[in-house]
């Protein structure tokens, strides 16, 4: 049986919400950020990024990781698009050239929006974005992100989705990504069509679900 390793709090929800999106059933390992562990080395401290049982299955000690009978594979998004392609499905591609468009669209998140849009998100959970200086701190983040929320917004101007006209595992990784500058309204407001898109991930059944859960879980 599939494995998923993590928490839902943490960059995991990506693949939760995409084993919900296939129906998979799935073991959940939970393994906490250690630095959320006053000592994650301590004796009889619960499993944990740095523990030595986690980092033989992901030894740079981040999460998520999944073993799917005996393969282990970490890094979220490589995660995503093995599991969309080897169960199939519209989430997955259907030929080549969706295959490429896909890989595409998930570099793209991961390496034009993701460290940019994360600041945005920690500020928002440090409860930073609430004061002036972290609205300042937000308004400099969007302006990095301007470039890439444009594409984005060209985009989604005239598709509904980012590859194919349905909902693919692009669109899930993309707007895990695109949810962390969620909270800087202005950035929003700025890229209507983008925000649109968004919206109509997270009205789907499977991400509800794996948030409820989110909002559920006990640290």
């Amino acid at each position: 049986m599939l494995k998923i390793y993590g928490v839902y709090k943490s960059r995991a929800t990506r693949t939760f919400w995409l084993a919900g999106e296939l129906g998979l059933a799935f073991e959940h390992v939970p393994v906490i950020q250690a630095y959320k562990l006053a000592d994650p080395m301590a004796p009889g401290v619960r499993t944990n990024t740095r523990s030595p049982e986690y980092m033989a299955v992901n030894p740079m000690g981040a999460i998520p990781a999944i073993d799917d009978d005996g393969l282990r594979l970490y890094e979220s998004m490589a995660i995503n698009l093995y599991l969309a392609k080897k169960h199939g499905g519209p989430l997955a591609p259907k030929d080549l050239a969706e295959d490429a468009l896909i890989t595409q669209w998930t570099f793209f998140a991961v390496t034009e929006i993701e460290a940019n849009a994360l600041k945005i998100s920690m500020a928002n959970a440090q409860g930073r974005l609430a004061t002036e200086a972290g609205q300042a701190e937000a308004e400099v983040v969007s302006r990095l992100l301007k470039r890439p929320f444009g594409v984005l917004e060209k985009h989604f101007a005239a598709n509904d989705y980012a590859v194919g006209g349905r909902f693919t595992v692009a669109d899930l990784n993309l707007a895990e990504v695109v949810r962390y500058g969620q909270p800087y309204q202005p950035l929003m407001d700025e890229h209507p069509h983008t925000a649109a898109w968004l919206k109509r991930c997270q009205e789907r059944p499977a991400f509800k679900a794996m948030w409820q859960t989110r909002l559920e879980e006990q640290e």
